[in-house]
């Protein structure tokens, strides 16, 4: 496997003042085994500063305007303040715009990982290699003349992911982090929802990736600012290219329970000890949330935050709203000033179907949460008595599946928190796919969805468990969040029924009077309705109410295996709410 680069010059940095700071262009940071990845410092002119370090593959090079273009025009039009105050000349994908934080005394490093941007090498996401030069990275800056020594790391998505994985080694110079919607776990976060292959990775390899492999030159963009191939200055033939990559969705597809490939890309928690902010997103369903909560459950850090908002899950990163409470974190972790240490530990933007509410807590799931159980019933409604046990509803597996409705809720209520679902499941088959979606209903029976991370049509809450993966780990399952091994599987014997633990992924929404909960269970991804006309530039597929992470490989849910009939003995078949007094 050719892997072109490695010993490429170490030219010296360009560097230049330009717009109040003083910017050094494909600064060379050498990794122990000889490649060289380049990197962009925006600095203020003088003195020694903390540094805000991102590393990762989206192109150091490319503007958000012109690789994110329906992102960036949606964000800016609803949004004005992200662009107020900025010649936006240097915003980048889910990066800091560093006109906004170095008048702030910040240093802004970002960095192109290995294989992408103008950084050579063989692109291998989330692997040990890409992690350990992120290690490698940061103590670079935290060694360099201009840095005070104290390194931030910030950035939304695989900005956030990889800052996980990097605490896990524990960098001298870490001082803090700050993960925006941040996935955590490999497996059960990203590739396998409750053991059900995601195919997001494929497709957003394919998309945010490969547009941007370091060797396409001449194929690719060039910086609107420096006029620089975003890609390199070599043009590779395809062959070459491919060859410096790894085969991303087959390496996925290969590993379909939680072993070692997995584990090598997730993070350990008791390694976790540096302070952070962890901010999710409700709307996340599917890749983001569920990360940040799990962060601040289980990593060992001492200091800890968590925050939760909606919208967009780019957007409020560059809002006022999120880079206020980004400058207020790293003032009081990297500069020792600032009112941080009054901040309560928990920040949310309680939603409501028309609004945001922000209040402060003190800890997750919340202490005072009423734990309510809401059972199934086999005339379709939902309700707080326990049903017939010898009752049961059958569905098509790749249908519709069934919905159970509530009454109407007599008062305001709200749920905020983590849901979790038991049910006892049969199937014609060997094994079975249950999707869970909990929903709400207006009085009319008109579904509320929302504004998610990346599908406008987003219902409240989904949770999936593939009916084989049913083994729990008790060491970490909670009344709440029962917590999966994925380490063998366990085949259903046709007719026979199995009780199954499934969590539904944490959520917000205060829910009005008059309106209706729904449960609804399917063998299948949730749809909005069958066409929506919405799209994002970076993505391939339609959104109707799931965004791009779909699950609907064949090689992974061959018909024959997952296109039977399932049945849900209800009895003792329920939902459980955290409803908050």
């Amino acid at each position: 496997m050719r892997r072109r680069g490695g010993s490429e010059s170490l030219s010296v940095a360009r560097g230049e003042l330009r717009d109040g700071m003083r910017v050094e262009w494909d600064v060379p940071i050498v990794m122990d085994d000889g490649q060289v990845l380049r990197a962009d410092v925006f600095r203020p002119p003088e003195g020694r500063h903390p540094v805000i370090l991102s590393y990762g593959p989206y192109a150091k090079g490319l503007a958000f305007q012109d690789g994110y273009p329906s992102a960036w025009q949606r964000m800016i039009a609803e949004h004005p303040d992200v662009a107020y105050g900025s010649s936006n000349k240097y915003q980048s994908w889910e990066v800091v715009d560093p006109e906004k934080w170095t008048p702030h005394g910040y240093a802004c490093v970002r960095i192109d990982s290995r294989g992408a941007g103008r950084s050579p090498g063989y692109i291998d996401h989330f692997s040990p290699r890409e992690t350990q030069d992120f290690y490698q990275c940061i103590e670079w800056a935290g060694k360099q003349r201009w840095s005070s020594g104290k390194v931030g790391l910030n950035g939304i998505s695989y900005y956030g992911i990889n800052q996980w994985h990097v605490a896990s080694l524990q960098p001298p110079h870490l001082a803090a982090m700050c993960i925006w919607e941040g996935a955590a776990d490999w497996y059960r976060d990203m590739t396998h929802h409750g053991g059900i292959l995601c195919t997001f990775w494929a497709n957003w390899y394919d998309m945010q990736v490969k547009t941007v492999q370091y060797g396409l030159g001449e194929r690719g963009p060039r910086s609107r600012v420096t006029g620089q191939l975003v890609c390199g200055d070599e043009t590779l033939p395809d062959k070459e290219l491919a060859a410096n990559r790894s085969d991303f969705g087959d390496e996925i597809l290969a590993h379909p329970l939680d072993d070692d490939y997995h584990k090598a890309r997730s993070p350990r928690w008791e390694k976790v000890t540096v302070p952070f902010l962890s901010a999710a997103n409700w709307g996340g369903q599917r890749l983001h949330p569920r990360g940040n909560f799990e962060g601040f459950l289980r990593a060992a850090s001492s200091q800890k935050w968590l925050e939760v908002h909606g919208i967009e899950h780019w957007t409020h990163f560059y809002t006022d709203y999120g880079r206020t409470l980004q400058l207020r974190f790293f003032d009081h972790f990297l500069k020792g000033k600032g009112d941080w240490a009054a901040q309560p530990r928990v920040q949310l933007q309680v939603r409501h179907v028309d609004k945001f509410v922000e209040r402060h807590e003190n800890e997750w799931p919340l202490a005072r949460t009423e734990w309510t159980k809401m059972y199934l019933h086999r005339d379709g409604t939902l309700s707080s008595g326990a049903g017939l046990e010898s009752a049961t509803v059958t569905f098509d597996a790749l249908g519709d599946g069934v919905t159970f409705v509530s009454e109407p809720v007599a008062s305001e209520t709200e749920i905020t928190g983590p849901l979790e679902a038991r049910l006892t499941v049969s199937s014609s088959t060997s094994d079975a796919d249950l999707f869970l979606i909990f929903r709400v209903f207006t009085s009319d029976l008109r579904e509320v969805t929302f504004m998610g991370a990346i599908d406008p049509h987003t219902p409240v809450a989904q949770g999936w468990l593939r009916a084989s993966h049913r083994k729990l780990d008790s060491k970490l399952s909670q009344p709440w969040r029962p917590y999966h091994s994925h380490d063998e599987v366990q085949k259903l014997k046709p007719g026979e029924p199995v009780a199954l633990d499934i969590e539904l992924w944490p959520t917000s929404i205060v829910v009005p009077p008059g309106y209706r909960l729904a449960l609804t269970v399917r063998g299948r991804d949730y749809e909005w309705q069958k066409s929506t006309g919405a799209r994002l530039s970076n993505f391939k597929n339609e959104l109707r109410g799931c965004g791009p992470f779909l699950h609907d490989d064949p090689r992974d849910r061959p018909t024959a295996v997952f296109g039977g009939r399932t049945t849900l003995h209800l009895g003792e078949s329920h939902l459980l709410l955290p409803v908050i007094p």
